[in-house]
């Protein structure tokens, strides 16, 4: 970190939400979720965020790795519409409970020269934690 920072924190991630997976009339594609980016309303305010990191963050009753939070990684792949709504894949297919209940979080990390060892997702992980 540097020392003797000024000013405000910058926030560096965007809330959104889950609205489900990708379907057609009588299909529906796991693999594939729709996620409503906060403060995204048209397809091109969707390229920005395309091929970024995305973390679904969830807690759990048993504890892992000294921690009740759990993280699944995923990417925008493409919009998906005109009203800004995002298609993501994720490591794992998110959960159905996942759906209009917990946030996702769209994570941007800044790596410094002198967190270059913390660049593991495991260490994006625990920064994304405490940030929330």
């Amino acid at each position: 970190m540097v020392k003797g920072r000024q000013g405000e924190r910058v926030r560096l991630y965007v809330r959104g939400t889950v609205l489900g997976y990708k379907r057609s009339k009588s299909n529906q594609y796991e693999n594939t979720s729709l996620i409503q980016v906060e403060g995204v309303n048209t397809k091109e305010d969707v390229a920005w965020y395309c091929g970024k990191r995305l973390a679904y963050i969830y807690k759990a009753k048993v504890k892992k790795n000294g921690s009740h939070y759990r993280c699944i990684w995923g990417k925008v792949t493409r919009p998906h519409g005109n009203s800004g709504i995002v298609r993501a894949k994720f490591k794992t297919n998110l959960p159905p409970r996942s759906m209009n209940r917990n946030p996702v979080v769209f994570a941007f990390f800044v790596i410094d020269e002198e967190e270059a060892d913390n660049t593991s997702p495991k260490g994006a992980r625990k920064k994304l934690a405490l940030a929330l």
